[in-house]
């Protein structure tokens, strides 16, 4: 098998070289100005990758999202993938996930007081959540790294730890979406889903191999659990009160489950994953084979599925009253390795602090006291911060 996926891969080079050309090209006519990136009056930061597949965009996107919500006013922009609309919306309480994509929706529920909308054509978007909410004092952009038409204050970048960008190929041998030389776009780089174990020279050698430029800081994350909590009664249960002898359908539409599986391994002894394309829309095939799957596991038993998948399986019909009964979601938080966190939490917080359209009208309005004081001629001085 991994004789033929070589082979496969060296038929695809021809078709990877000429993918590589078109990119690149695109690449170069936006860094001589051909086409165009717009910057925008207002804090705009930037999550995404160049990769095919799951960085965890969401939970990191969370994570600002909790670090700046209760200090500045908050906006989320994604395209809304696999949504079934089209142009601006902005979501409410009345919003259906359909409407939006599974990932705003699921962001929108947890953070209900912060604005999410999702736009295709992200230009667009921010011009739209500008001048429809002027008390916004940051946008985040999610998976919006290659959407260069945007230029942002901060770009981070998010590579999968088990699958880092220097050692793969273009799409279609590989799943790098652009050449690798994108990476230099970015201001931050997270090396994501890490394990707990990571040795101080793994640090050091993918450090190396990353070979940023110096105006880059390269940041390490985990990904850390919250209760499993039930799909429809809202009970809670720790990880850890999985029983040796309790059986556990492990049921995933995400693009990377792998780190999942090795992070459940010390609370469960009897796994059974069903994996399924990432952003799946259940159909009733698919719902038979999880009934049946289900049924035919030893009893006691429960089904573990992620947040995003959650989601989803709420609008799906015809899952049996078992797994109704047993079937919970697994939240995910992101966590800092090396003590970073700090550094980071302080990076992205000036930025926004020293950017935001409120502190630069406070600023100017500090600045034009001064200019007053000092015409009036009677020696007093504004000193803003």
């Amino acid at each position: 098998m991994e004789g033929d996926f070589i082979k496969i891969n060296e038929w695809l080079k021809p078709l990877s070289w000429l993918y590589g050309c078109i990119i690149g090209f695109r690449n170069f006519l936006f860094d001589v100005g051909v086409l165009k990136s717009r910057a925008f009056d207002i804090p705009v930061i930037s999550v995404g990758n160049i990769t095919v597949g799951g960085t965890g965009k969401t939970p990191h996107v969370e994570y600002l999202i909790r670090l700046l919500k209760d200090r500045f006013n908050v906006a989320v922009l994604s395209r809304g993938y696999k949504r079934r609309t089209k142009g601006y919306i902005v979501a409410d309480a009345n919003t259906i996930m359909t409407d939006i994509g599974d990932e705003p929706f699921q962001m929108k529920q947890k953070f209900p007081k912060v604005t999410v909308a999702v736009d295709a054509k992200r230009v667009h978007g921010i011009e739209t959540l500008m001048d429809s909410d002027k008390k916004i004092d940051v946008i985040l952009l999610d998976d919006a790294f290659q959407h260069r038409y945007v230029k942002p204050g901060i770009n981070i970048l998010l590579v999968d730890y088990h699958r880092l960008i220097i050692y793969d190929k273009l799409l279609p041998a590989g799943r790098l979406r652009e050449p690798l030389s994108g990476k230099n776009r970015a201001d931050i780089v997270i090396i994501t889903k890490c394990p707990d174990a990571l040795r101080p020279m793994e640090f050091r050698v993918v450090t190396k191999a990353m070979d940023l430029f110096p105006y880059q800081d390269l940041f390490f994350t985990k990904l850390a659990y919250d209760d499993l909590k039930h799909l429809y009664n809202g009970s809670t249960r720790e990880l850890n009160s999985i029983g040796s002898d309790e059986h556990v359908l492990l049921l995933t539409g995400i693009a990377s489950p792998r780190q999942l599986r090795e992070d459940l391994k010390p609370y469960v002894k009897n796994l059974t994953p069903l994996r399924f394309p990432d952003h799946h829309e259940f159909n009733d095939d698919d719902v038979q084979l999880i009934n049946e799957t289900f049924a035919n596991m030893p009893s006691p038993k429960i089904v573990i599925t992620t947040e995003k998948d959650a989601v989803r399986i709420n609008d799906t019909k015809g899952l049996s009253k078992e797994i109704k009964d047993n079937i919970y979601s697994l939240p995910v938080k992101i966590k800092f390795l090396l003590e970073q966190e700090e550094v980071f939490n302080e990076k992205i917080i000036s930025y926004v602090r020293k950017n935001s359209r409120n502190s630069i009208l406070a600023k100017t309005k500090d600045d034009d006291k001064s200019k007053d004081s000092h015409n009036s001629g009677n020696g007093s001085r504004t000193i803003s911060f």
